[in-house]
Formats: C-alpha cells, sequence, structure tokens
C-alpha cells in the first residue's frame, strides 16, 4: 500500500504567463483587474494587483482561486449547482473564503488540476473572461 503520492503543481513560470494574459484582455476591456495564481493547495503562487483594480478585488481574486480549487470547477456553475438545493444553499454560501459568482477557474492540464486562477475588478462576466484568456495562454482548461 501507498504511503504517499505525488501531486503536479503549476510553475511560476506558467503562473506569471496566464495572469500576462489576463492582465492584456482586462486592458483590452478597459477594466482594471487583480489576478491571483494558487497552487493546487490553494496557497498563493503568483498575484498581480492592476494599476486603478479596487482594493476589495485583491482579497475576492484570492478567494475565486480558491473555491474553484477546493470544488475542482469554475465558480461561475456554483450558483447553478446550489441555488435549489436548500442544505447548500443555506450552507455553502456562509463558508469562509467561498465564492459564488464567475471568474475563479481550475487550472487543468491533461486532465489534471495544476492550481487556480482567480480575477476580480469587474463584473464577474468580466473577471471570468479575464480568467479564460489566463487559461488559454498556458493551453489549460
Amino acid at each position: 500500500m501507498p504511503t504517499s503520492f505525488d501531486r503536479k503543481s503549476i510553475t511560476l513560470e506558467a503562473a506569471r504567463q496566464a495572469i500576462a494574459a489576463a492582465e492584456a484582455k482586462a486592458q483590452e476591456i478597459g477594466v482594471p483587474m487583480a489576478i491571483a495564481i494558487c497552487d493546487p493547495d490553494g496557497n498563493l503562487k503568483a498575484f498581480s494587483r492592476m494599476d486603478g483594480a479596487a482594493l476589495l478585488a485583491v482579497r475576492i481574486a484570492q478567494q475565486k482561486a480558491w473555491t474553484a480549487i477546493s470544488f475542482g470547477f469554475p465558480t461561475l456553475g456554483l450558483w447553478e449547482f446550489i441555488k435549489d438545493d436548500p442544505p447548500l444553499l443555506h450552507s455553502l454560501p456562509h463558508q469562509q473564503d467561498m465564492i459564488l459568482f464567475g471568474g475563479g477557474t481550475p487550472i487543468n492540464v491533461d486532465g489534471v488540476m495544476i492550481g487556480g486562477i482567480g480575477v476580480s475588478g469587474g463584473h464577474y462576466s468580466q473577471d471570468q473572461e479575464c480568467a479564460d484568456a489566463g487559461l488559454a495562454a498556458i493551453g489549460a482548461g
């Protein structure tokens, strides 16, 4: 019986590349963003707060990345997942650091979650656009 396992994690270089692409998308749409990349354990790997991004966006970006890693799917789908389930609806939103709207996505490469990206600063649909740009830049889904 194995007593340990290997776990892959996003590299700093890939995290910086994802951030650069998310920033480029944010500049394109004209909304300054905070962008967090976490490793698969939810620890912050890389971060950027664009000039003009709201202070609250800093914390929310990190929470979005953490939430996405915790569930293994994008934060954009969490509301749909819980809205018609009373036990989930009355418990999950009250959990510390839980975010239930778009902008947080697991970083999956070759079917393995290597981290998460969280973006905050605009409407959650804009945040999601920027997160998706970051994922595309590193070939992640």
